[in-house]
């Protein structure tokens, strides 16, 4: 339930409020956090799990943004440290796509399907 409602938030705060006013909230700006193995992951792989699937069931669209934002929420709640990425690439039509995903530790918890063809363009990293 509580991903349920983060996803919702998230998924308001995209659609109303400005990007840069949004951005101080994901972390500090270019930075991340340490990229190891944390001792015990099994409460942050909870949270994955139900953000992607609570995703699944929203009336709205809950894409990779809201789903990173959700999770790192969540995560910061319960003090674990996070790096919200956001990158592009280019598609065949040379549009440009855009995604994020989050990663606590060493293990991608949102968006990792398909992250490693985009070109970070900006990293969001909260230390607690």
């Amino acid at each position: 339930m509580e991903a349920y409602v983060w996803l919702g938030l998230s998924r308001a705060a995209i659609l109303l409020i400005p990007f840069r006013r949004i951005a101080p909230l994901l972390g500090r700006t270019m930075t991340i956090t340490p990229d190891y193995e944390l001792p015990d992951m099994t409460r942050p792989l909870q949270i994955s799990w139900a953000v992607r699937t609570a995703a699944r069931f929203t009336p709205w669209e809950s894409k990779c943004l809201a789903q990173a934002m959700s999770a790192r929420i969540m995560l910061k709640r319960r003090g674990y440290p996070t790096t919200l990425y956001l990158g592009l690439a280019k598609k065949a039509d040379n549009e440009l796509s855009a995604h994020a995903w989050l990663r606590c530790g060493s293990r991608i918890l949102t968006g990792g399907l398909g992250h490693g063809r985009f070109t970070v363009i900006s990293t969001f990293g909260d230390l607690t």
